[in-house]
């Protein structure tokens, strides 16, 4: 095997193998960085022997077994002191592992291991989209909204506040999972949507990502069982989920919400997501805690999957749960995705007014921009509706998203005065 055919092995294999390299080095040597680096090491030391030697049958083991032995390299040259020899002798200890407490999946107590509290919110997110969804800096960037550099800059702080700190890779209490839920479902969610809508990259879609994301939910699911947002987010992604194989056409352009082929929809995943979002409305009537943003969010999601058609779609529902979970979490794109749904039932003018409240915040972020410029068009105001399809077709990252946009503004009537081919 040479050539490309290489490379798109390579690339594939990291998509899968990333997380649960970095994941098990965590687990053994006990150090983020060193976990992180052997883990980029051993992917470098791939990319110079593969197409040599042909690629591994076993790519995932030759990965960690490569790994392993950069980390104890590593470990050997740093220092030399007793507890990192002990560290790289660890390789040859033959005695029983530890317990692993209350969470078992590698990948999975990572990201509870990162999410300390310690650390803020959003280093703590970030800091795991990088060791364990295996993101690059440009792309948890965009997840943020932030500067490449800015982003950078935070990743960089965190790791170094986790050295400072002498904070451990340890096996989470149940105390620790409920302090660090939070900041575990919203790296869990942001997992998701870099999946389903990459950033960056010629692919419209990430699969791998999508699928370990649920995979996530489903065990923190099964960690967790009486969780209402743990619930929510699970049924979230499946429901958002089960639109995948009609989101992007033949020709590799995003298809909206409102154009796409309802056929083609799972609806195993559909029916999964509608039983927890149930669940959810029945704990509450029985006296259980109010929804949170994520349970919030599923039922949004149901509202659109119930719906037969389009036209069908009931937004006066959509506005209300919007506006229940903007109380929650008035952030701009919760206020941006609330506006939208304002203009169908309201009309583009109302919905306009809405999203140009957003103009100073959302500046830099394409899909401000898209949702500008179509209320633009329905307001028959062309010009300005190109301007901002330009902006958005400029910031967006992902192929499908420009393609799309790229349309749309061509479909606008020619600018006056613009010279037209005989």
């Amino acid at each position: 095997m040479t050539g490309p055919t290489v490379e798109q092995a390579i690339t594939r294999v990291h998509h899968e193998e990333w997380a649960r390299v970095v994941a098990g080095l965590a687990r053994r040597f006990g150090d983020l960085d060193v976990a992180e680096d052997a883990t980029a090491e051993a992917f470098v030391a791939a990319a110079e022997r593969w197409p040599r030697e042909g690629v591994p049958s076993n790519p995932g083991g030759w990965l960690a077994t490569t790994a392993t032995r950069k980390a104890i390299d590593r470990l050997r040259r740093e220092s030399q002191r007793d507890a990192r020899h002990q560290a790289a002798r660890m390789v040859y200890d033959d005695t029983p592992a530890g317990p692993t407490g209350p969470v078992e999946d590698d990948r999975l107590r990572l990201i509870f291991t990162c999410c300390h509290p310690a650390l803020a919110l959003e280093a703590r997110v970030a800091l795991t989209l990088r060791l364990l969804g295996g993101l690059t800096v440009p792309e948890i960037a965009r997840a943020f909204l932030v500067r490449e550099t800015t982003m950078a800059q935070r990743i960089t702080r965190a790791k170094a506040k986790i050295k400072a700190a002498h904070i451990p890779y340890r096996v989470p209490s149940a105390d620790d999972i409920r302090e660090r839920l939070a900041g575990v479902l919203a790296v869990v969610y942001l997992v998701f949507n870099e999946g389903y809508l990459a950033s960056e990259g010629d692919d419209p879609v990430r699969v791998d990502l999508t699928e370990e994301a649920i995979r996530l939910g489903r065990l923190l699911r099964s960690l967790l069982p009486d969780d209402g947002e743990v619930a929510g987010l699970l049924a979230l992604m499946l429901l958002t989920d089960a639109r995948r194989p009609a989101r992007v056409s033949r020709t590799g352009e995003l298809v909206t919400l409102d154009k796409q082929d309802r056929g083609a929809w799972d609806r195993t995943l559909i029916a999964e997501g509608n039983a927890l979002v149930r669940e959810r409305i029945d704990a509450v009537a029985t006296g259980g805690d109010p929804p949170g943003r994520y349970q919030l969010q599923a039922a949004i999601n149901v509202v659109h999957t119930d719906a037969p058609s389009a036209r069908d779609t009931d937004w006066s529902t959509i506005v209300a749960l919007y506006g229940r979970l903007v109380l929650l979490n008035p952030s701009p794109i919760v206020r941006l995705n609330r506006a939208v749904a304002v203009a169908e039932v309201d009309g583009p003018g109302v919905g306009l007014a809405e999203v140009d409240r957003l103009a100073e915040v959302l500046d830099g972020y394409h899909a401000f921009h898209a949702a500008r410029a179509d209320l633009l068009r329905r307001l028959g105001r062309g010009g300005e509706s190109r301007a901002a399809y330009d902006r958005a077709i400029g910031l967006a990252g992902n192929p499908a998203e420009r393609a799309y946009l790229t349309r749309r503004r061509d479909q606008l009537a020619p600018p006056a005065g613009a010279d037209r081919a005989d």
